[in-house]
């Protein structure tokens, strides 16, 4: 049974539901297919009392993957489903998504209790059920193991980094937007703390927190992309700064960028090591989901109140998982490569590099394949294809080179 609501759970859902609040429920749009958001119901023992709802693509092939969606205060899932963006990728590309909704009798503004200890320890609360979601999708539905990710808004983003802390050995990647670190809040009066004006702790303690959610374990930990605009006054941008700090610990990277671009809508793209891990920061942008609407490839989701018309996140968050086609980490052949018509420069190639990704390609140090440059020998991912993306790397051997100088 739920556990009673106690009077400091019930206060901080009437207050920070006004704090984090976002979109209150709308409608789904009409999907183009026969496919539909639906309820499920019996997927496990649910102690956190939440809601689960499905979304199958018609014609979904055995051993897909799967996105679990966590939408923010004052939301819902047919509303989040409806207008993050993510149906029209997963009709696209064959994915699942797996929508958990928060009832208004677990917090007054079905805020995800991420404050709550009971709530984020691994095998308690809201994530024992939301991880319960998950198995019950892997047996009913065929879903691949290795390849389910979450995505989460505020007060839902605050629950993804829950997720992806408790549960490594479920989450192969997630995605942050508007959240907070792990454990930054244990509490009512810390939660409105770490909003704003945030926490500041060492990259070692944050991991730290990351590392005793599941204590002892070994296995790899989930890659994670971070989005946060500059003007957020209800979650801070320290905070997504200090969840930058946080998942470079967990993924001993370090905490400087391998590369730097600018992307539409304002935005900035920080990678760390080989694309462990992404902050994406949108000049500019408040407190909310970045989404922006219209008809083509990298364009998504409907604007509203807390769907900010900026950048199709949820287009850049699908490319991060892999799910065009491809898994988490592609290691496609190189394709040959003609070969360079001699000049007047030195044959010595420079032992250091920084320029875009087409650039590198067109050089011969890399090679594209499914969107991605890779670079030549290591064969590590350098990020998208394009002349926007900036890598550098740095020559260790005929031909061989890798991320980072």
């Amino acid at each position: 049974m739920r556990r009673s609501s106690s009077t400091l759970t019930r206060l901080l859902g009437a207050v920070a539901g006004l704090a984090l609040a976002v979109a209150g429920a709308v409608a789904v749009a009409a999907p183009a297919q026969a496919a539909t958001l639906t309820q499920v119901t019996g997927f496990g023992s649910n102690p956190g009392n939440l809601a689960m709802y499905a979304y199958r693509p018609d014609g979904l092939p055995a051993n897909s993957p799967a996105v679990v969606l966590l939408h923010g205060c004052t939301q819902n899932a047919s509303g989040y489903f409806a207008n993050s963006g993510w149906q029209k990728y997963a009709d696209q590309w064959k994915f699942a998504l797996i929508v958990a909704q928060q009832p208004s009798g677990n917090n007054a503004n079905s805020c995800f209790n991420f404050f709550e200890a009971g709530d984020t320890t691994r095998g308690q609360g809201e994530a024992l059920s939301i991880k319960q979601m998950v198995d019950h999708a892997k047996t009913n539905y065929g879903i691949n193991g290795s390849r389910v990710y979450v995505s989460g808004l505020s007060a839902g983003g605050a629950m993804s980094a829950v997720m992806l802390a408790t549960y490594p050995d479920v989450f192969a990647a997630g995605s942050i937007i508007a959240g907070i670190p792990y454990r930054c809040a244990t509490s009512m009066v810390n939660a409105f703390s770490c909003m704003n004006p945030g926490a500041d702790k060492t990259p070692a303690a944050w991991g730290d927190l990351v590392r005793g959610a599941y204590s002892g374990y070994t296995g790899p930990r989930p890659r994670v992309a971070i989005w946060h605009g500059t003007s957020d006054t209800t979650v801070t941008p320290l905070n997504g700064t200090e969840s930058r700090d946080q998942w470079t610990n967990v993924r001993g990277v370090s905490q400087t960028p391998t590369s730097t671009s600018s992307l539409p809508g304002n935005t900035s793209l920080e990678v760390y090591g080989n694309d462990d891990v992404r902050l994406y920061r949108i000049s500019g942008m408040g407190h909310g989901t970045p989404v922006d609407p219209g008809s083509a490839a990298e364009q998504c989701g409907t604007a509203g109140a807390y769907f900010l018309d900026t950048i199709c996140s949820t287009y850049r968050d699908a490319l991060f998982f892999g799910l065009n086609g491809g898994g988490t980490n592609p290691t496609p052949t190189p394709t040959a490569t003609p070969t360079p018509t001699p000049t007047a420069t030195p044959t010595t190639p420079p032992t250091c590099v920084t320029a875009s990704n087409y650039a590198h390609v067109v050089a011969g140090r890399a090679y594209q394949s499914g969107g991605y440059a890779y670079a030549n020998g290591s064969n590590q991912r350098m990020g998208l294809y394009n002349t926007f993306y900036t890598s550098a790397l740095k020559q260790t051997g005929p031909n061989h080179w890798v991320v980072g100088c």
